[in-house]
């Protein structure tokens, strides 16, 4: 791993927010997040071009008052990634794969992959994805049709197959959180336990204080 990958994924899921996309993306950058990813599966791409572009102005404004950059990914749409100006986008197995992901969106910006087999891990790995997602660790709630639960031994045979970033999806909590970063994770992408929380930015900072005592104990980078 070439970078110190952002520890917390936040997702905004459309399908779970008590609140405006906006109005959660900003309160989990204020809350320190650097990675988001905006999905929404059932708006149409004019809603999804409008949402998309408006975080992504709004947080890049932000990140221009920051010492640190918070990324902000498009899910499945590589084209509303590009005209909306997003840091990146990210894409399934049944999405474009990732070397057309990244004619689209350009070099400069993330192409991220959800694998769901050691198989499919191992394939994204030869791509160009700056990261990789495995899951569902846990069992999920957030996705209509999930794929089978891999579980944290898994997740461990994982970690070895690739040096790329590791990002733990599926199910995740904050009480999971710790020994799923010890089975190797180097981000967990989080939604519905984010987003259900009674104080959303509270949990969020939870996370990631979570997250640096587990780099600690690891002695792996801040």
């Amino acid at each position: 791993m070439s970078l110190v990958f952002p520890p917390l994924y936040a997702i905004i899921d459309s399908a779970l927010l008590k609140t405006s996309e906006l109005s959660f993306a900003e309160m989990m950058a204020e809350s320190g997040v650097e990675l988001l990813q905006y999905r929404n599966k059932r708006a149409t791409s004019r809603e999804l071009f409008d949402v998309s572009r408006t975080i992504s102005a709004r947080l890049a404004r932000s990140s221009a008052s920051r010492a640190s950059v918070v990324r902000f990914i498009m899910n499945d749409r590589a084209d509303i990634a590009l005209l909306a100006k997003a840091n990146g986008v990210h894409v399934g197995q049944l999405d474009l794969g990732v070397e057309d992901a990244r004619a689209i969106v350009g070099p400069d910006a993330w192409v991220g992959v959800s694998t769901h087999s050691l198989e499919q891990m191992d394939a994204a790995d030869k791509t160009s994805a700056d990261y990789i997602a495995f899951g569902p660790v846990f069992p999920t709630r957030s996705k209509e049709n999930p794929d089978p639960v891999v579980g944290l031994e898994l997740l461990r045979e994982a970690r070895k197959h690739t040096r790329k970033p590791l990002v733990a999806i599926g199910g995740i909590t904050l009480e999971r959180a710790a020994d799923t970063f010890r089975a190797g994770a180097d981000s967990l992408a989080v939604a519905r336990d984010l987003i259900a929380s009674s104080d959303p930015a509270e949990r969020a900072r939870e996370f990631l204080s979570e997250a640096s005592r587990s780099r600690r104990l690891s002695g792996a980078p801040d």
